[in-house]
């Protein structure tokens, strides 16, 4: 069951589950949230600090759940990632997503309750946040809020590397690569079974990348994913004895036997202009050698 789009007018929670956050970026966000239309609502604890936190456990926990009981609340912003969701995960009753679905956006370590909604049937939104609202292009600001309004959001992009081609259907789902590894084999791993996954990240080693690829194929991701969206690898790192292979050779190297299309270069992640994605809602895949495309249907 998805969300009802959001119309003129509509409320949308601002909360920080993980680090602490500036008065500043969520200043500038509350207004970008009114001048595109919606109302804003600021958690309690949202600009608090506890050591690295916005909070503590407990009112990191609180903000959450007073958004997603809150009916007058119709989405649920966090502020940054960092660290944290996995703290509070499972002190907050998600049953009201069941009841009355809302919409939930962020990425990075916010990826934690992306695979929490995947794995209870929940869609969710992969977007910018608040943190980099006044750095964002405009294409990134105007993708998160046309996938609020359930308006069409599809994407046409050029590649630098080299595709593997096909075409192929299936749910989106997916994040941050070490966040998501990092709950291979928990109760907030959800079925990947004919979806089409996203993957990102910042600041990785290409061993810790190939780690976490072998880490997903030795629990039969790569089996059942129909094909694989790859974006912004921000900073990736090599050793000084070179680990001998790029990010894209790395990536192929585990596809070797899975004939299915994969698409890089894709604008999201850790860079300005990180365009929205909609998990749990089905897309067309459409991957040539030098572009690609991907159509919510």
């Amino acid at each position: 069951m998805f969300p009802k789009k959001l119309q003129e007018g509509d409320t949308i929670a601002i909360v920080a589950p993980a680090k602490g956050i500036e008065k500043q970026f969520i200043d500038f966000a509350v207004k970008c949230i009114e001048e595109n239309g919606f109302k804003a609502l600021v958690s309690k604890n949202c600009l608090g600090q506890s050591n690295y936190f916005s909070g503590t456990i407990g009112e990191r926990s609180k903000d959450l759940q007073w958004a997603i009981d809150n009916d007058e609340v119709k989405a649920i912003l966090c502020a940054r990632g960092g660290y944290g969701c996995i703290q509070i995960v499972d002190r907050v009753s998600w049953a009201g997503f069941l009841d009355e679905p809302k919409w939930l956006l962020g990425f990075s370590d916010v990826t934690v309750f992306h695979q929490h909604l995947a794995k209870i049937g929940a869609p969710s939104i992969h977007s910018t946040m608040p943190l980099n609202f006044e750095s964002n292009s405009k294409e990134a600001l105007h993708s998160l809020f046309l996938s609020l309004k359930n308006e069409d959001l599809n994407y046409e992009w050029k590649t630098e590397c080299e595709n593997s081609t096909g075409e192929v259907s299936g749910k989106v789902i997916g994040g941050n690569l070490t966040v998501l590894a990092g709950l291979i084999g928990t109760k907030h791993q959800p079925d990947y079974q004919n979806t089409i996954l996203f993957l990102e990240d910042v600041g990785e080693h290409l061993y810790a990348i190939d780690r976490h690829f072998y880490q997903l194929s030795k629990a039969g991701v790569l089996d059942q994913i129909r094909g694989l969206i790859i974006g912004d690898f921000s900073a990736v790192k090599d050793t000084e004895i070179p680990f001998g292979s790029d990010l894209q050779g790395l990536i192929k190297a585990h596809f070797a036997y899975h004939d299915i299309p994969i698409a890089f270069d894709f604008p999201a992640g850790h860079l300005n202009d990180n365009r929205a994605l909609i998990f749990g809602k089905s897309a067309k895949f459409i991957v040539q050698e030098k572009n690609a495309e991907l159509i919510y249907q």
